[in-house]
């Protein structure tokens, strides 16, 4: 998991565009809105590093109602998705955000102007769906590859998986999580992920 912890600091995108050329367009969002929110965290750094309420609200605000939740819940549950109930998948899908607000939060105060480049990306050939990579370069020079897959349904564009240095975020929490729901069912997932979010304020 520490792994996702440094892909945070380069998670900082996602607005509305149009689909006139999948790949270019997502890609536009995802620079000029880190640079946005890369210079508010530099900015009011010292403020949200006391505060960290505020902190999880900017990423809140700026970074995650353009991530497609309930898709990547239904993926990271697999086959126990089918198989809750309607209120169980509400409930998974609310404590798994506040679960990412915290890691992009303690990702994003450990940022330290490290270069964010981007290489080029392939043509997708479905309109509706897009992939940005990032490169970011670590102290000491080597690079962090990083992958976002992105869908647009409907005018907004949603990250539905990221990954880092090869490894998917979705699959990592699939396996996290399957061991818990093999022990003792979704809902044990839930109350340990709700108990968690509760210990930090979220």
């Amino acid at each position: 998991m520490k792994r996702f912890v440094l892909v945070c600091v380069a998670a900082l995108m996602f607005g509305l565009v149009g689909v006139a050329n999948a790949a270019e367009d997502a890609q536009q969002v995802v620079q000029s809105t880190t640079t946005a929110v890369v210079d508010r965290v530099k900015a009011e750094k010292d403020a949200l590093r006391a505060d960290p309420a505020k902190m999880y609200g900017l990423v809140s605000e700026m970074i995650f109602p353009h991530f497609d939740f309930t898709i990547m819940s239904q993926w990271v549950l697999g086959e126990h998705w089918k198989t809750s109930d309607a209120a169980q998948q509400t409930e998974f899908v609310e404590q798994f955000r506040r679960l990412l607000v915290r890691t992009y939060a303690t990702a994003l105060l450990e940022y330290s102007d490290q270069q964010i480049e981007y290489p080029a990306n392939a043509a997708s050939h479905n309109p509706k769906t897009s992939v940005v990579k990032q490169d970011i370069r670590q102290p000491g020079g080597s690079i962090l590859p990083v992958v976002y897959r992105l869908h647009n349904k409907s005018g907004d564009w949603k990250v539905f998986d990221v990954s880092v240095d090869g490894v998917s975020l979705v699959k990592t929490y699939k396996s996290s999580f399957s061991q818990i729901i093999t022990e003792g069912g979704i809902a044990k997932l839930i109350e340990n992920l709700k108990s968690k979010n509760q210990d930090l304020g979220l």
